[in-house]
């Protein structure tokens, strides 16, 4: 198996999608599909012939029967026994069956497969664990289905192993028409960028799949805020935390945190920039289409006592000049960064060592 897997990382806005995509090839002769990159689970799964319900994509349906590697899973194997929990209702001689929901609501059921994935000019990656999905439905706009690359056995990572070490690093390109496409690279040599601030990973039994992270502070035009000191800890109990996704688009925050600020950041934009009525869960929102550029006060996150990882603040609403703090009030304890706040950092995830590294800007 390669050590060394890499695929090009590109925004689905032109899809109508808030996720960022990774040209995956499936199958034998690889089939090409968009996968939404998501660090927040962990099974890998395409859409499928015959598909009993489907959502529009922007490739063509992947076809197993057209595939010389496709090998349905056995219900008694072992890789089946590791779906996150159990095989949904096979019996022996059958075909092991998948079935993931998401916070959202959205799902996907079908067959698991053992499938060969082709990244880039890179060596194709046999024997993966694939979702085969018949049965999908959700927020998964233009996407073929997921990459999983969470933190449990199933997730592309996991599968990887000791050949990757553990060790994946991404560059989400901002949403621009123009910005290009960002990269996600497998593998301890290719992965690790020079310079990078480390920040231990926290592990939360009841959620194995996250990536938690210590958040302790935010800060505004370089002040940081009087928030409570416990605000984004994770507990015994498994709740609260602040874990980041690849997956979620906008950053939620525990509402005290979100008020504080939005209200900070408000004050420090002041009377000068005409307001916009709130879009959608976006409640503070400008009108600036009457501005070549404007300048904002940095919004930076604290881990521990360090300087402060300055973040993306402002995601366009329209063609027409309104934007809005991208930031949202979190309706559970959980705090997500989501993928606006991590575009232009390179960021390396080691689940073998447990630290996330965050690179240079670009």
């Amino acid at each position: 198996m390669t050590t060394e897997v890499g695929s090009k990382v590109v925004s689905g806005i032109s899809e109508g999608s808030g996720e960022y995509f990774a040209r995956v090839g499936v199958g034998s002769p690889p089939t090409e599909q968009y996968l939404v990159v998501d660090s927040g689970s962990d099974v890998i799964w395409v859409q499928c012939r015959p598909c009993t319900q489907c959502y529009a994509q922007a490739d063509p349906l992947f076809d197993p029967a057209a595939s010389a590697s496709f090998a349905a899973v056995p219900c008694g194997s072992g890789v089946c026994r590791t779906l996150p929990g159990g095989s949904s209702g096979c019996g022996a001689g059958e075909p092991c069956r998948y079935e993931v929901s998401y916070g959202d609501g959205s799902y996907t059921e079908g067959v698991l497969a053992m499938e060969t994935l082709t990244f880039g000019d890179s060596t194709p990656v046999q024997e993966v664990a694939i979702g085969c999905g018949h049965r999908n439905r959700g927020l998964f706009i233009g996407a073929a289905g997921l990459l999983g690359l969470g933190w449990g056995p199933m997730s592309l990572v996991g599968q990887l192993g000791g050949a990757a070490g553990g060790a994946f690093s991404y560059c989400l390109a901002s949403r621009g028409a123009d910005a290009g496409a960002g990269s996600l690279v497998f593998g301890r040599s290719e992965a690790m960028p020079v310079g990078a601030v480390w920040v231990p990973l926290l592990r939360n039994a009841q959620a194995p799949s996250f990536y938690y992270v210590g958040l302790t502070g935010l800060g505004v035009g370089g002040e940081r805020l009087p928030l409570q000191s416990n605000l984004f800890d994770l507990g015994e109990d498994g709740g609260g935390g602040v874990v980041m996704d690849t997956g979620t688009a906008v950053t939620r925050l525990p509402p005290d945190a979100y008020a504080a600020l939005r209200d900070a950041f408000t004050d420090a934009v002041g009377a000068g920039l005409p307001r916009a009525p709130a879009v959608s869960l976006f409640d503070t929102c400008n009108d600036l289409s009457g501005y070549a550029s404007v300048r904002v006060p940095t919004v930076a996150l604290y881990f521990g006592a360090d300087d402060g990882t300055a973040l993306t603040l402002l995601v366009a609403m329209d063609d027409h000049g309104v934007y809005c703090l991208a930031f949202a009030a979190s309706a559970s304890g959980l705090s997500i960064l989501g993928n606006i706040q991590q575009q232009g950092i390179q960021i390396t995830v080691d689940s073998a060592t447990g630290y996330v590294g965050f690179g240079a800007t670009t």
